[in-house]
């Protein structure tokens, strides 16, 4: 049977629409997982019946109907298919809500340059002492991504390379990361103590691109001159970028922390910029309204505390 679609209701009435619930969302994918409802009921610990009853009561939350019955299986209809997402969605956040009200769980998103060169150590401080008891995830992408995801509640607190200032969140500077040149150790700059603009103008840079975090950052540190920026090879990651260089494909200006292990090796050279500060402003991002002994507000909090040199 198909349920006909529910007109939209004015704002005054929404408070007279059937909430889902979330033990009827967690029956229906069940049925969905284990293809059968007897076999849900068994996983669930809850009769029949009652999940029949819970996959009918959804259905009708939703004015659809989710799941095609037969004797052989139970399968997802379109609609069915188009809830799933948001059905696995709900759960999760529903688990997280949970965890974090017993304060058991910590997600906590990065940039990439910040989560693989930066905040490793600073995770393990913060599990070792304030931290304690608390299970620690570091989830690490794209600034925009991490950003959505601290939106969506699917992440607790960010480290990010900037902020967009959308609301809801309060951003903090934790530390400014210098950028440099590097170049393989057979380069003709390699023995040099530093390197000018006008050396990185004439020069072509891989990575850097319009768009990107450093692109955006060259912008605003150096005017109309980042028009005269040569950017050659476009690779998507601080690792690539690194490899190429070291390889003799170009020069690159990279966050000093991203290539402190390969000048230690010797394998690339860093050299500051003589004629233009370029670092990176990097940011602790909380959802306001936080409590103040919550997991995220210990570890931003534990983080803060260590840019005052506490």
């Amino acid at each position: 049977m198909r349920f006909p679609r529910r007109a939209e209701a004015p704002f005054s009435d929404l408070r007279h629409q059937p909430m889902l619930n979330l033990h009827h969302v967690r029956s229906l994918m069940a049925v969905i997982e284990y293809g059968n409802f007897r076999e849900a009921a068994r996983q669930l610990r809850c009769s029949q019946p009652a999940v029949s009853q819970h996959v009918r009561k959804l259905e009708e939350a939703l004015q659809a109907t989710l799941i095609v019955r037969d004797r052989q299986s139970c399968r997802p209809t379109p609609e069915g298919e188009a809830f799933l997402p948001y059905a696995r969605s709900l759960l999760s956040l529903a688990e997280r809500a949970e965890a974090a009200i017993n304060r058991r769980t910590l997600t906590i998103g990065a940039s990439s340059n910040i989560g693989i060169y930066m905040l490793q150590p600073y995770v393990k401080a913060f599990q070792s002492n304030r931290g304690a008891g608390i299970d620690v995830d570091l989830w690490i992408g794209s600034n925009p991504t991490v950003a959505d995801r601290l939106e969506t509640h699917e992440i607790d607190v960010a480290v990010m390379e900037w902020w967009d200032g959308r609301p809801g969140f309060t951003a903090s500077a934790w530390r400014r990361e210098p950028l440099v040149a590097i170049v393989p150790p057979d380069h003709a700059w390699a023995a040099l103590p530093a390197v000018s603009l006008d050396m990185l103008l004439e020069s072509t840079l891989i990575g850097g691109e319009p768009g990107t975090g450093t692109g955006w950052m060259l912008r605003e540190a150096l005017g109309e001159a980042a028009d005269r920026l040569k950017v050659g090879m476009q690779l998507g990651s601080t690792e690539a970028v690194k490899h190429a260089v070291a390889a003799g494909l170009g020069v690159s200006l990279v966050l000093q922390s991203a290539v402190a292990d390969e000048v230690r090796a010797g394998s690339l050279r860093a050299l500051p910029l003589t004629d233009v500060a370029l670092e990176k402003i990097l940011f602790v991002i909380q959802r306001d309204g936080q409590l103040a002994g919550a997991p995220a507000s210990r570890f931003a909090e534990s983080l803060l505390r260590t840019a005052a040199g506490g």
